[in-house]
């Protein structure tokens, strides 16, 4: 590696080029997140019933590693590194959540507790030590650590809570789509009507389209025994997938998802 490379390398890790590692928050965003988790919950389900559930759970994981180190190691946003880490985050924080219940038979009701509580010691942790939780500062690489850390406790926050408002307060999975639907109003009124606060708004809303699209990939793909329409699970991973797709290569020819550079981290 020449030496410029090895100072530009260096200068990114110590954050000193300021480039933003997340993407810009737009309406694709949040169409991308929400198909991604979508993704997750019916992979997930799809490798665990059709496979060694212990085994499926290694595949996730080892995915899982992959793509965050490949995120990790960028210099920059790239769509298709970003998309492929959160979708992977979505798969593996799926098994996580259900490996509690399923393989420690911890109820949801718990399972949710523990993430909450886990999330809320990570945003604890990541305003002390950075000063600030807002994504527009994610330009180094302990403010990307913690920032992963958040991302990968709300998807298992998601998937333990979609399933206790589905399984646990037997509303079942079209009146769980309902719920967070209204719930994720609340973020979406409360910073355009109201001026809440934009970090509070955002990780509100980050947290409640995991049990959202979960709710609806379960809906759609399990069969009606237990609640859904029967489409199935492969199915909706299949069509989810390539809608992902559809996304990521939207974002890379026009741009729509990337930030403006920043001459340093925000203060809030």
């Amino acid at each position: 590696m020449s030496d410029a490379a090895t100072t530009e390398r260096l200068r990114s890790w110590l954050g000193q080029d300021r480039r933003s590692k997340v993407p810009e928050i737009t309406v694709g965003f949040w169409v991308a997140k929400s198909l991604t988790t979508a993704w997750g919950e019916a992979t997930s389900d799809y490798l665990v019933k059709h496979m060694v559930p212990a085994l499926a759970v290694l595949i996730g994981a080892a995915f899982f590693f992959v793509a965050l180190v490949g995120q990790l190691r960028s210099d920059r946003y790239q769509a298709w590194r970003y998309w492929f880490a959160v979708s992977m985050v979505g798969v593996f924080g799926t098994m996580a959540a259900d490996v509690l219940h399923v393989g420690l038979k911890i109820p949801y009701l718990v399972s949710t507790i523990v993430f909450g509580v886990v999330l809320a010691g990570v945003f604890v942790l990541w305003q002390r030590v950075e000063g600030t939780l807002s994504i527009h500062s994610i330009v180094t690489p302990g403010r990307e650590l913690f920032y992963w850390a958040a991302v990968c406790a709300t998807f298992a926050l998601g998937t333990a809570a979609g399933d206790m408002t589905a399984k646990t307060l037997g509303l079942g999975y079209f009146a769980s789509i309902f719920v967070f639907a209204a719930l994720m109003c609340i973020p979406a009124i409360g910073y355009w009507k109201f001026s809440m606060n934009a970090i509070l708004a955002f990780w509100m809303a980050y947290v409640l389209t995991r049990p959202l699209g979960a709710s609806v990939a379960d809906y759609l793909g399990q069969p009606r025994s237990v609640g859904g329409i029967g489409i199935g699970t492969g199915i909706v991973s299949i069509v989810l997938g390539v809608a992902i797709v559809a996304m990521i290569v939207f974002f890379s020819v026009t741009h729509d998802d990337v930030e403006e550079e920043h001459p340093r981290p925000h203060a809030a």
